[in-house]
Parts: structure tokens; sequence; C-alpha cells
């Protein structure tokens, strides 16, 4: 029984999720602690799907300039109400986000604003450097998609890797945000300054 309730101790403070959700996720999974953890972030992203039509009109623009002095980053975290904004979570959440514009530089903040002649760009180098390496016609298509989904993934934000956390995405911490405030939470825009 200890065991059972240090996991859910656990979770709790891995998770900030309800003591009763984890317990839940706890039996789904038979006991095992990474499993209940895919639980518990399952039923986070569907509570951050069904959040994510509420507006946003709070918020906080956070700085951040990185160590070496030479990479100053503005970037605008939204929320719904003004008491999420104070809340500590928010705060590290609008933190790290900076923090990690600072660090991997991405283009824009989701994949879906991604300007088109960028990306016509991109798909144009990868089609020729495809030819030039004489890889057959049907198999250029694939060798193009793989390309581009790649350069998506790198070049937008919510689909970079988290450069504390690598195994997953920014967009994942923010659903993770989203949970633990219970609340919709967007970033809305950044800028970045490099000298």
């Amino acid at each position: 029984m200890v065991s059972t309730i240090e996991k859910i101790k656990q979770l709790r403070e891995e998770t900030a999720a309800g003591m009763m959700d984890v317990k839940r996720a706890l039996e789904e999974s038979g006991g095992d602690l990474e499993g209940a953890r895919r639980v518990l972030r399952e039923k986070g992203q569907a509570i951050a799907a069904k959040k994510s039509s509420r507006e946003t009109h709070n918020g906080l623009i956070e700085a951040y300039v990185h160590f070496n002095g030479k990479v100053g980053v503005l970037v605008e975290v939204n929320c719904e109400t003004d008491f999420v904004v104070r809340t500590p979570q928010f705060k590290d959440f609008a933190r790290n986000v900076a923090l990690h514009v600072a660090s991997m530089n991405p283009l824009t903040v989701s994949p879906e604003n991604l300007p088109q002649e960028v990306l016509a760009e991109e798909r144009a180098i990868a089609e020729k450097q495809a030819r030039e390496k004489g890889k057959p016609e049907n198999i250029i298509e694939r060798i193009v998609e793989g390309r581009m989904d790649k350069f998506v993934k790198e070049k937008a934000l919510l689909t970079q890797d988290y450069v504390k956390e690598p195994d997953k995405s920014v967009g994942d911490l923010l659903q993770e945000t989203i949970q633990k405030v219970g609340e919709n939470v967007v970033v809305r825009r950044f800028i970045r300054y490099e000298l």
C-alpha cells in the first residue's frame, strides 16, 4: 500500500493532476508509473483540446536575454484570466518558452504560420538535391515529403523538441501547462533579437 501512495504522490508532483485522476491512471496502467504517465498525458491532451476554443485575453510578455548577452527574446503568452497569469506554472512556462526561442531560433509559432514562399523554396531545394543524387522519380516525392516534415518540425516553435527535455515538444509542454493551470494557454507571438 505504501508504494501505491508513493506512486500517487510522485505522479501528482510530476503532472499536477488531481489525486483521483492519478489513482485512476495507476489503476488503468496496472500500477505501472510510465503507463500512468501516458494515460495522464492523453487525458491532459483531451482536456487541452476542449479548452482550445476559449478566448485568451489576459497574459504577459516575458523578456529573456541569453547568457552570452547577444540574444534577446520577447514572448507574448496569453490565458483566460488574470488569476492564472500570476501562477508560478504560467510564469515558468512563459520563461521556458522565451529561453527555448533564444536557444532554438524558430521562424514562427505554429506550422500553419510558416510563409508559403519559405516552404516552396525549401521544397524546390529538396527536389533538386534528390534529383542530383540520381534518385528515381517515384522515390523523389517521398524524400521531399520527409524533408519537408523535418523542416516544418524544426522551424515551428510548437513542433520543435523542447530544449530542456528533447523527448517532448514545446507543444507537449504547452499541453502540460494547460492541464496544470486549468485554462486555455496560447503562445501568441515572439520576437528574437541577435547581434
